[in-house]
């Protein structure tokens, strides 16, 4: 076979495709490799944590998120359709007065915002925000 210009470009761009293809599925479950790493396989509860975000977001780029979990001593964000899923981790003391917490941050696409609390007990607590993504913040 003879390689010429041409073959080597169809090649090329087809390899690039198909890697462009297959990539697609890999954040979600990025993101629940990242969460069964963080809690070690454990099961889930829910209820108390309250996670607090928009239904729909103008822009991606600053999208305000907010929890309040009463008795976590850590609070890690995640963003499922981000290229890097986990986005935040607050830590809490034996003396926060408050184990709640606001922040900013940029979603890709449309996507689910996940929020896993580690409770002073050992147990995992879990709060789920869909939000919906007008305009993408990173490079949408």
């Amino acid at each position: 076979m003879e390689l010429t210009r041409r073959k080597i470009l169809a090649l090329g761009s087809s390899t690039f495709a198909l890697a462009s293809l297959t990539s697609l599925p890999v954040f979600a479950s990025t993101t629940d490799d990242e969460i069964a790493a963080l809690t070690g396989g454990a099961e889930l509860g829910e209820g108390a944590i309250t996670l607090t975000a928009p239904e729909i977001a103008e822009n991606g780029n600053t999208v305000p998120i907010a929890f309040d979990a009463p008795g976590a001593v850590e609070v890690t964000l995640f963003a499922d359709g981000n290229p890097v899923p986990n986005v935040a981790t607050f830590k809490f003391g034996p003396l926060s007065a408050s184990r709640s917490a606001s922040t900013r941050i940029r979603l890709a696409t449309t996507q689910d915002v996940v929020a896993i609390a580690k409770m002073e007990d050992g147990s995992f607590q879990t709060a789920k925000a869909n939000v919906k993504v007008t305009i993408g913040g990173c490079g949408g």
